[in-house]
């Protein structure tokens, strides 16, 4: 691979743009912002989301989404999920037609319930699209920390053109078909880094949190099978190896809104001030109103959708889960 465009210059399009600079001959980010593009070009540093990375030689930064993706090999859509319709919706135009798409998003849109590669064909056309997911903070991949990741899809030369261009000594990539599983395990994880904030702003201890994020894994899984997912993928990297960094890392977003609540404060205090986007705050609203649409039992989700927007004290919440009718915990 020769080039490759990014779309997004937040902290994990500013990773991803120093990973495949390792590997690929020319990274080009698209910056929406004019002003935005040119600091970081002539700073080469991403401040606000990965301060202290500085940017390879071969990373080039524009505003020009043209420029960004002409003779592009591949595009990655790195922009929060609540801003991507609108945002590659504006690019429609601009960007080549079936060039491959690698997306890094975590999230859902929240209106219609569609994920991240659902929305990338809707808007930019039909194409190859592969998702990307795991434990992969983008500060720690950045820095060249050892992760391990998996890219999702159906198209699995895609998924071997991704690996092979990511692949080097400190990053470990798998593949995986299961493109609707890891994208789900990528936005309800983000569910679970709140309820398990919620449970250390409570100080509920260690056997709490394990048995939280065992059961959390249990609801998942149940969830995205009812979408189309596989229950396996919930053992793997985009599963049970991402929430563990959501749950328990300091560097979680998401776990750290939970623990401000824990700790006593409102939804709108625990958000007051955050730079990057808690995702899983209007993730729980959607996947509470799918899951009751759906009947799928979710009782941790509805325990979090009902302290985060009914006011219900946490800790009754907990009360409330512990003293469900015990059942079989193979049950599906």
């Amino acid at each position: 691979m020769k080039r490759v465009a990014i779309l997004g210059a937040g902290g994990m399009g500013t990773a991803l743009a120093v990973l495949f600079s390792k590997t690929v001959g020319s990274v080009r980010i698209w910056a929406r912002d004019p002003g935005r593009a040119a600091e970081l070009a002539r700073t080469r540093e991403n401040t606000p989301h990965l301060p202290g990375v500085v940017l390879p030689e071969g990373v080039e930064v524009t505003a020009d989404a043209r420029d960004a993706t002409a003779g592009a090999e591949l595009m990655v859509a790195a922009i929060p999920s609540a801003y991507l319709r609108a945002t590659l919706g504006g690019l429609a135009d601009r960007v080549p037609a079936a060039v491959p798409v690698l997306s890094v998003i975590k999230g859902i849109e929240n209106a219609t319930f569609a994920r991240p590669s659902q929305i990338i064909e809707q808007t930019l056309g039909p194409r190859g699209v592969a998702v990307l997911s795991g434990p992969s903070f983008a500060d720690e991949l950045a820095r060249g920390l050892p992760a391990s990741v998996v890219v999702a899809g159906a198209d699995e030369r895609l998924n071997i053109l991704v690996r092979d261009a990511l692949n080097h000594e400190l990053l470990r990539v798998y593949t995986n078909p299961d493109a609707v599983g890891v994208e789900l395990a990528g936005a309800l994880k983000n569910i679970l880094g709140i309820a398990a904030g919620i449970c250390d702003g409570l100080g509920l201890g260690d056997n709490a949190k394990a048995a939280l994020l065992t059961r959390g894994l249990v609801e998942m899984a149940r969830f995205a099978a009812d979408l189309g997912g596989q229950r396996s993928t919930f053992s793997g990297l985009a599963g049970v190896g991402d929430v563990i960094t959501t749950c328990y890392s300091p560097l979680g977003r998401n776990r750290a809104v939970g623990e401000r609540i824990g700790r006593g404060a409102s939804l709108e205090e625990a958000l007051a001030g955050m730079v990057n986007v808690a995702e899983g705050v209007p993730t729980t609203r959607s996947v509470h109103d799918q899951a009751i649409e759906r009947g799928i039992e979710m009782p941790i989700t509805d325990e979090v959708y009902k302290i985060l927007f009914e006011a219900k004290p946490p800790r009754a919440a907990v009360t409330d889960l512990m003293v469900r009718l015990p059942t079989v915990e193979s049950r599906p």
